[in-house]
């Protein structure tokens, strides 16, 4: 059974620090490219983080850039991400998502449609007090 698993989420304040991580199953992990997307509620799904097949190339949203660092295990099929400095407005449902499909910028990691996920996450829940 193919699936990826979050985990890592939690309340912490302003300011603080967490670390995600998402571990998969069933299928060839650095055959994928994997990505976090994060859903608050009543907005839609959004990109966050994105990474290549190897690591060797990333792609954060400009809201998280400079706090927010991907990074992936292939040895260990698990992806991270590692967020500090977070503030309120970070507070949402955090998924792990995995495609086939390699790409650049926002047009590929913006969305779950650019980045034609394969495999969702149940989610991992972020809360961020003020």
């Amino acid at each position: 059974q193919v699936q990826v698993l979050e985990s890592g989420g939690g309340l912490v304040q302003a300011g603080g620090s967490l670390r995600l991580s998402c571990t998969a199953s069933g299928l060839i992990f650095d055959n994928y490219v994997m990505g976090w997307f994060r859903q608050a509620p009543g907005k839609e799904r959004e990109g966050v983080s994105c990474i290549s097949w190897s690591g060797s190339s990333t792609w954060h949203a400009d809201s998280v850039k400079g706090r927010f660092t991907i990074s992936r295990d292939n040895a260990k099929n698990t992806l991270y991400l590692q967020m500090n400095s977070l503030k309120p407005e970070d507070t949402a449902m955090y998924y792990c998502a995995a495609s086939l499909f390699g790409g650049t910028g926002g047009s590929w990691c913006g969305t779950p449609t650019g980045f034609r996920v394969r495999v969702w996450g149940q989610g991992t829940q972020v809360t961020v007090s003020s």
